[in-house]
């Protein structure tokens, strides 16, 4: 596919997301071909740097070396500018002009807000007076970084306000867990395979789980999170989108619009939480200190920037239902949590097991269900478990795997979800953004959780860190003999006892 050429105006180039993020993207983006032949790259901040100084920066940061990384930085440039000042942004606009005229980029412009959220209403309406949002020169994009408001309210008035500005064909609001390749071929194992679309449905399938577990504590985002939380952080974005993937129904075709209406039909669908009985649906944890490999490891409490009294989760699990012909019946099991075992994101079917359990005792355990492990990251792919006899006198039936990785495929070289989502965006490809009535159904969707939380009622449970979670949790899965799967880092590995 072919791309028009265009500038990348970062807003906020001199923070740490565009030097470990964005232009690291972009140069593997140049590397394979990818890029359009005359592209250039406009870094916008506060701080004082001009084109060279902002090179020798980004140089540092990405510690690229070589031919190709110093032809690469000859496309891109710096502009030093207060974001909330109309004159700087006038500066912008000629700066835009020249380098426009210049290279002869056709006036496409993509703005990404690698900013505070506090500016993302901000910068769009600067944009906006000064025409920069009009298309009758060359098209214009806005990328929005998460998070997209903090609530439904203020995700409401978000989509109000740059709305105003730019239109919904413009807005790319990202989430970088789409960007990723296992997460796309959601569709492909289920839309492209004859053996699993007729068996995705409430006949077959007894529940789902979806687990984003970090090995990593609040690092240095200390004050951040303590202000976020796990169900802000990771629930209302990455994993309510996953679950879109996984329960949407049939796109009429690949088109973008095509996609993103079906994955809003399952948000549509999610039968909203019960106020009165959210304990029975929503468990809050917050990690503890322990000892991990001799070494004693801080509480989250004792993080810096954290309030020492503070309620804010960092782990959570919600069990919900999604209302339609489909899933009617199958609950859905999502948790995501810090300072966890392992770093590992994974969906995990589970199919209903045979009406009458011959092998029961053969398999030793209550729950011989099938499962189809998708493995999002790391040790990317797709795992099959299923019973199989083993040889000899009686049934003596073991489990067994079928696996797929990325990694046999040595040819093939896993592309970054950023870099995937900004040569879809230059592409003018939609399809892995968010859509702005999506977002706001999932805020919809945990706004009671939200309303919960202040109002202190919650219980929040202690686990130490290193551990899968509060002890309560371990009960969450209802059906004889079912618990959470215990990743390892090696997709067909499990069990409790993981590395960190």
């Amino acid at each position: 596919m072919t791309s028009d050429n265009c500038i990348l105006v970062i807003f906020g180039a001199s923070g740490d997301l565009t030097g470990r993020k964005l232009i690291p993207a972009m140069f593997d983006l140049m590397k394979g071909g990818h890029l359009p032949d005359r592209y250039k790259i406009l870094g916008v901040g506060r701080s004082q740097y001009n084109d060279q100084t902002f090179r020798e920066k980004l140089n540092l940061e990405t510690q690229e070396e070589g031919d190709d990384y110093s032809l690469f930085l000859e496309n891109v440039f710096y502009q030093s500018a207060d974001t909330a000042s109309e004159d700087d942004y006038r500066k912008l606009e000629e700066r835009l002009t020249e380098l426009n005229r210049k290279y002869k980029t056709e006036g496409n412009y993509i703005f990404y807000l690698a900013t505070p959220p506090q500016l993302y209403s901000v910068i769009p309406r600067l944009l906006c007076q000064l025409g920069l949002s009009k298309e009758d020169k060359g098209w214009r994009r806005l990328v929005i970084e998460k998070p997209f408001g903090v609530d439904l309210e203020s995700a409401r008035q978000l989509n109000r306000d740059i709305l105003s500005c730019f239109k919904e064909s413009q807005l790319y609001r990202i989430d970088h867990y789409l960007g990723k390749e296992t997460v796309q071929n959601i569709l492909v194992t289920r839309f492209g395979n004859g053996i699993f679309e007729p068996l995705w449905n409430r006949n077959f399938i007894d529940h789902v789980e979806i687990t984003a577990a970090e090995s990593l504590g609040v690092e240095k985002r200390g004050g951040y999170y303590d202000s976020s939380g796990a169900l802000k952080d990771m629930v209302q974005n990455h994993l309510l989108q996953l679950t879109a993937l996984v329960a949407m129904e049939p796109p009429a075709s690949l088109d973008s619009d095509a996609i993103r209406n079906e994955t809003l039909k399952v948000f549509q669908s999610l039968k909203p939480l019960d106020r009165e009985n959210l304990n029975k649906h929503y468990i809050r944890g917050q990690y503890t200190s322990s000892k991990i490999k001799g070494e004693i490891v801080k509480g989250y409490r004792e993080e810096n920037g954290v309030d020492r009294e503070s309620r804010t989760e960092t782990y959570a699990a919600i069990k919900f239902y999604i209302e339609n012909w489909r899933w009617g019946g199958v609950p859905f099991y999502i948790r995501t949590g810090k300072k966890l075992p392992t770093r590992v994101t994974e969906i995990v079917i589970h199919f209903k097991s045979t009406p009458h359990r011959l092998f029961k005792k053969a398999f030793g355990t209550m729950d011989n269900f099938n499962k189809m492990i998708i493995r999002i990251q790391p040790d990317e792919g797709i795992l099959l478990k299923f019973g199989m006899k083993m040889p000899g006198a009686g049934f003596n039936v073991k489990e067994a795997n079928m696996s797929f990785r990325y990694s046999e495929l040595s040819s093939v070289q896993l592309t970054s979800a950023y870099e995937r989502l900004l040569l879809d965006c230059i592409h003018g490809d939609s399809t892995l953004y968010a859509r702005g009535d999506a977002v706001e159904a999932c805020w919809e969707f945990i706004q009671p959780l939200i309303d919960e939380d202040k109002s202190g009622k919650p219980q929040i449970f202690g686990y130490p860190a290193g551990s899968w979670g509060p002890e309560h949790a371990d009960d969450f899965i209802e059906g004889e003999g079912c618990t959470w799967r215990y990743p390892c880092k090696n997709l067909t590995n499990d069990g409790l006892f993981c590395e960190l």
